[in-house]
């Protein structure tokens, strides 16, 4: 379970990922774009009801790309991601009144009036 926080005035967003217990066997970490791909910079902890939870803050305005890292080096995705490919799994950002969205991933180009171009344009 992923739970998003509402953007900040400083334009930060709190992110709380939740994994049931049944679903971790010894140490796992958070790892992703925004801590640079650090098992070591956001270890999950083990909370009173038994589910293991870790909270990283990071600009509403952004996309990240994330995935677990369970012992013995075995990566999983989070089944409630915005959306999975063969980098993990992805959340969009968040907050609505942004002018301008970066998503994690392949660029998307633009012509001058900041529209995409349809695939094979130029």
């Amino acid at each position: 379970m992923i739970k998003r926080g509402k953007p900040a005035k400083n334009g930060q967003v709190k992110l709380i990922f939740i994994l049931p217990a049944d679903q971790v066997r010894g140490e796992v970490s958070l790892v992703g774009d925004f801590n640079d791909w650090n098992p070591y910079a956001h270890p999950m902890r083990r909370s009173d009801d038994g589910t293991y939870q870790v909270t990283v803050t990071v600009p509403a305005h952004r996309g990240i790309s994330f995935r677990y890292l369970a012992e013995g080096g075995v990566w999983f995705d989070d089944p409630d991601a915005d959306r999975h490919d063969q980098h993990g799994g992805h959340l969009d950002p968040i907050d609505p009144n942004a002018r301008r969205i970066e998503v994690a991933g392949a660029p998307v180009l633009k012509n001058r009036d900041e529209q995409p171009l349809a695939a094979g344009a130029r």
